[in-house]
């Protein structure tokens, strides 16, 4: 009887020990997946962004500041229209990889192909409503210079078109993120932004109206990148090939989760494209081209916490399909803390030398870009660190209460900017009202999303907000000292660049960095030497 009962017992601590070895043998070939993943998204990242800094100088120099402004503001008409779009696609990546953690592949085809009937819908919905409420809008209540009216007219079309192609590849690109094939993502996205360099040349060739031939062939671009995507995917997902399916059920559900997304997303668009419009309406289109300038910036140091949370996103929402809550936290607070790091990274050298950069990128700077630029970097910090408790929360489904809540205290930066417009307040005042909503939102989402995926409020304060803050105040010490003593020129610009590298990465190290990645780091360096010799 005793043997048994310790042959049991023994049996039991064995199983235990095989499912715990399968556990860390699973966390750690996740683990490195992401870093995999990372490493190519961030190859295709610096390809893209050497294409973008050099294209955009070409193509301010060619359409000159109003024209540049025109194709920025008209495009944000656009985007308005796109906040029903922005939500579903949230919800078709939320439910294609949350079925290929549960590994049902059989309910991925319904999903997939229910995905392309609702975005079909929802394109000619919005092309209908953009046809009519966007062309009234762009005609009699924008602030564009009569001369060039009507090539405004044809940049809206072409901008038209070419969202709606975005709109139906949505469901092609979340099957690529999904199945975590970020090498293929990386191979079409260099294909897109050497297409892009072409579109300069030709732009720089053509003898017709700049403005329109940059808008017809953005279109053509778009169109080429989505027949890539939809090949790719039908070669390698059994899943996307698509057939008439209709699934009522699930159609339902996935509006009802967009539904919910709809607020967030459209608080989002009220927040960038609405204010472009406000600034256009009340200083015109030079501050539209300047803001849209400060958006490049943005966009190209943003790429850095993208590509990295395109490869941890997946992770999040299957671990929650599987339940493993435990590295689901960690993969929360370890994402949100490591953007903001390599946001910071990149931030400080370009606030500090802001005038050097954009006058050796651009020569053209309009007025306003030096402070735009600094104060949309700024503004970019506070929204990362709430990206990965969004992608936690839509794991879950229960999106209902958060995106009512979140959404509102949002709405609130729009009707708050025309006010400071109203009282003539500068245009910069945009970027410090934003400023405040969305850091105060990070305590809403955290108070909001914490008991949905069973993690504290104090485990979130002291593995990120915490560190972050430690962090900035100590790296910006010894650029601030510099700024201070040294005028500004080339010699400054490089010595900057190299400080605030070795100030960000030391004040990581020292106060942002737990003992155990300390640790993980120093292995993984050590094995690295170790190899190579």
């Amino acid at each position: 009887m005793a043997y048994q009962c310790n042959k049991s017992i023994y049996q039991r601590e064995r199983l235990q020990v095989i499912v715990l070895g399968k556990i860390v043998t699973n966390s750690h070939e996740n683990s490195k997946r992401i870093a995999k993943n990372t490493g190519i998204l961030y190859l295709r990242m610096f390809f893209m962004m050497a294409i973008s800094l050099f294209t955009s100088r070409v193509i301010l120099q060619t359409l000159g500041v109003n024209d540049f402004g025109i194709y920025n503001v008209v495009g944000g008409v656009v985007s308005m229209f796109s906040i029903l779009s922005n939500s579903l696609s949230s919800s078709i990546s939320r439910f294609l990889t949350f079925e290929l953690g549960k590994k049902n592949y059989d309910r991925l085809k319904t999903i997939f192909c229910t995905a392309i009937n609702v975005q079909i819908l929802m394109a000619i919905v919005i092309l209908v409503i953009a046809e009519v409420a966007g062309v009234w809008f762009l005609n009699y209540k924008m602030n564009i210079p009569p001369e060039r009216l009507d090539a405004a007219n044809w940049t809206l079309q072409c901008s038209l078109f070419t969202f709606v192609i975005s709109v139906i590849s949505v469901p092609y690109n979340a099957s690529i993120v999904s199945h975590e094939r970020m090498s293929a993502f990386a191979w079409i996205s260099i294909i897109e932004a050497s297409l892009k360099l072409g579109i300069v040349y030709l732009l720089w060739l053509s003898p017709y109206d700049k403005l329109k031939a940059y808008a017809t062939l953005m279109f053509c671009v778009s169109l080429l990148v989505f027949l890539t995507y939809r090949t790719y995917c039908k070669r390698h997902f059994e899943e996307c090939h698509y057939h008439i399916l209709l699934d009522k059920p699930l159609m339902k559900e996935m509006t009802s989760f967009a539904g919910w997304g709809f607020l967030g997303s459209s608080c989002m668009v009220m927040n960038t494209q609405a204010i472009d419009i406000l600034i256009n309406i009340f200083f015109g289109v030079a501050l539209n081209a300047a803001r849209g300038i400060s958006k490049q910036v943005e966009s190209a140091v943003t790429l850095f916490v993208t590509n990295f949370m395109t490869a941890l996103n997946p992770q999040i929402t299957k671990s929650y399909a599987t339940s493993d809550w435990d590295y689901m936290h960690n993969l929360v607070c370890w994402g949100a803390k490591f953007s903001y790091f390599l946001m910071l990274f990149f931030a400080i050298p370009i606030c500090f030398e802001t005038s050097t950069i954009l006058h050796l990128w651009l020569g053209i700077v309009p007025d306003y870009t030096i402070s735009f630029v600094r104060l949309t970097l700024a503004a970019s910090m506070t929204t990362i660190l709430g990206n990965t408790m969004v992608t936690a929360i839509q794991a879950t489904g229960h999106i209902k209460k958060y995106q009512i809540v979140v959404s509102i205290w949002g709405a609130t930066c729009f009707p708050l900017t025309w006010i400071a417009f109203k009282m003539g307040f500068s245009p910069v005042s945009a970027y410090f009202i934003y400023f405040i909503v969305y850091f105060a939102l990070i305590f809403i989402r955290i108070y909001l999303v914490k008991n949905f995926i069973h993690m504290t409020v104090s485990r979130y304060f002291c593995d990120v907000l915490i560190p972050v803050l430690f962090v900035s105040c100590l790296a910006i010490i010894l650029p601030t000292l510099l700024c201070s003593t040294v005028e500004q020129g080339m010699f400054r610009f490089i010595f900057m660049c190299v400080l605030s590298m070795i100030s960000t990465i030391g004040s990581i190290y020292l106060v942002g960095l737990k003992k155990k990645e300390k640790q993980m780091i120093l292995m993984f360096i050590k094995n690295k030497i170790s190899v190579r010799k």
